[in-house]
């Protein structure tokens, strides 16, 4: 497995923006390309849900409660991927999580909150 720092979270008003950062520092760079890298969140009560993902084959997809406002995109040689998300509305409120997915063996990041006020 490998481990996953995310950064980034905080508090931000409605409509306003942030970038979660997660590095996967432990990761081997010159394969870091094949991994899947997503990003998934859980609200207070919520199971756990598909915010966004990077696909080793350059693909993106976008939980539909998401599209068109966030997006993820990834820095190879940093081992990094990100998350920008943008006109940020109170129901964007959870705990952010990291995931990696190296051919079917899965890695969580601890998650870091985003709260966003009305």
């Amino acid at each position: 497995q490998v481990p996953l720092v995310e950064s980034g979270g905080g508090l931000v008003q409605a409509g306003g923006s942030l970038r979660l950062s997660c590095k996967a520092s432990r990761a081997i760079t010159s394969t870091f390309w094949t991994y899947n890298m997503g990003w998934y969140r859980q609200a207070q009560g919520k199971q756990r849900e598909l915010v966004a993902v990077s696909n080793r084959d350059g693909n993106t997809d976008y939980g539909e409660a998401v599209k068109g406002r966030f997006t993820i995109y990834r820095d190879n040689y940093k081992k990094m991927v990100y998350l920008q998300m943008n006109s940020l509305r109170p129901e964007d409120t959870a705990v952010y999580y990291c995931n990696v997915d190296q051919y079917g063996t899965i890695s969580w990041g601890k998650g870091t909150l985003v709260t966003v006020s009305s």
